[in-house]
């Protein structure tokens, strides 16, 4: 399993320094690669004034020149609010620059302020969504032309002028939430899937195993091969050495954050309950929508996903948020690639067997290890009186 971030981002509350803002945003994303995650993925948004990253290409540009590792998509580019040609062909300038780091995660905008200023109707997002992926993914995978005319664009006898980096072509995902159209779109063109709202709400997390059904459904309408492994489940989790420590690290900012979403974003597919405090820390711990514990918390979560997804999937993304305190945040983080992801990742298998099997015969090697020592000091203290004994005297 991968393990990563889903960083809209979210600055709140409203009135931060956004330079400031924008270089922490940057400084999480060399942290985590440092720790060893593996994804980081960053959000489109352009009102609100809490979500600052407008362009995340532009964004994955920048970070990919101070990470080494780590692989950086978008999560999610409104992919209606774009001409679909320019979209493939930064896409694929994107991929050499990074080698092979970019990926491209699409989505119909979650904002409907956004679409507003656009002069789209949200309603009609999905819809054009899954022309504009039709559009995007013919680009990519095809050298015939194409040419189309949608209202919101037009192309004439397009293609692209040079081939991807990636073979065949970066790893491209669609986002899912509570809607089957996402998954309509993993299935029809085998992409990746992003489940931003896998534990959300509690439609969400039962719709986890229903995506997949819709995927398999279109796949084999399609004749398509979607994997597992490219579906990715987000959700939000704050740990600490201790559940109390957790909940006062959280006490910090999970008030702004849920104002957010309930009043400004508006996202009803993203549904948070609580008016205080007190009542949203217990609604994240209670209804299962995310973690704020211990490692042996959030382990128990991944588990839990894993069994609900009715099969497994490829990378769990954790829903970054100013819950906690910079440091405390960074401590978290910590923790998850230190105790979390070696359990999934298996890494510790070598080391827990070898140490169990150390001390299973650690007493009977060290018994006779200790005998050995005793036996050659003995060995050479009688060499040493014989020698003594049998020398002659200095008087003689």
């Amino acid at each position: 399993m991968r393990f990563g971030i889903f960083l809209p981002p979210h600055h709140v509350p409203v009135g931060q320094n956004p330079t400031y803002s924008l270089q922490r945003d940057l400084d999480l994303v060399v942290r985590l690669d440092e720790m060893g995650f593996d994804e980081a993925w960053f959000g489109e948004h352009h009102s609100c004034g809490v979500e600052l990253i407008g362009d995340p290409m532009l964004f994955i540009a920048h970070a990919a020149q101070v990470t080494k590792h780590i692989k950086l998509g978008t999560g999610v580019l409104s992919l209606p609010y774009h001409n679909p040609f320019l979209v493939a062909d930064r896409l694929i300038l994107l991929d050499h620059l990074t080698r092979g780091r970019a990926m491209l995660g699409v989505g119909p905008g979650a904002l409907a302020t956004d679409a507003q200023m656009f002069g789209l109707d949200p309603a009609d997002a999905r819809a054009a969504l899954e022309t504009d992926v039709d559009v995007l993914m013919h680009l990519l995978t095809s050298d015939e032309p194409i040419s189309i005319d949608t209202g919101r664009y037009k192309l004439v006898e397009a293609r692209l002028q040079m081939d991807a980096y990636s073979d065949p072509h970066p790893e491209i995902a669609t986002a899912a939430i509570v809607s089957p159209s996402g998954p309509r779109l993993v299935g029809k063109h085998g992409l990746g899937m992003i489940s931003i709202g896998a534990t959300m709400s509690a439609a969400g997390f039962d719709a986890l195993a229903l995506h997949w059904d819709v995927v398999q459904e279109r796949a084999t309408e399609f004749g398509t091969d979607p994997s597992r492994d490219g579906w990715r489940l987000v959700g939000p989790m704050h740990i600490a050495d201790t559940k109390d420590q957790a909940i006062k690290d959280v006490e910090y900012g999970i008030n702004e954050w849920f104002d957010y979403l309930q009043h400004t974003a508006a996202a009803p597919q993203l549904g948070v309950q609580g008016e205080n405090t007190k009542e949203r820390i217990e609604f994240v711990i209670e209804s299962g929508m995310g973690v704020i514990g211990t490692v042996s918390d959030a382990i128990t979560q991944i588990e839990r996903l894993e069994e609900q997804s009715k099969g497994g999937f490829g990378s769990y993304l954790m829903f970054a948020h100013n819950w906690a305190p910079w440091e405390a945040t960074l401590h978290h983080y910590h923790l998850f690639a230190n105790h979390v992801m070696p359990i999934f990742k298996k890494t510790d298998r070598r080391l827990l067997a070898n140490e169990a099997w150390t001390r299973s015969v650690r007493d009977p090697l060290a018994a006779k290890q200790w005998d050995a020592i005793n036996a050659w000091t003995a060995k050479h203290q009688a060499e040493r009186e014989a020698k003594q004994g049998s020398a002659p005297s200095a008087q003689a």
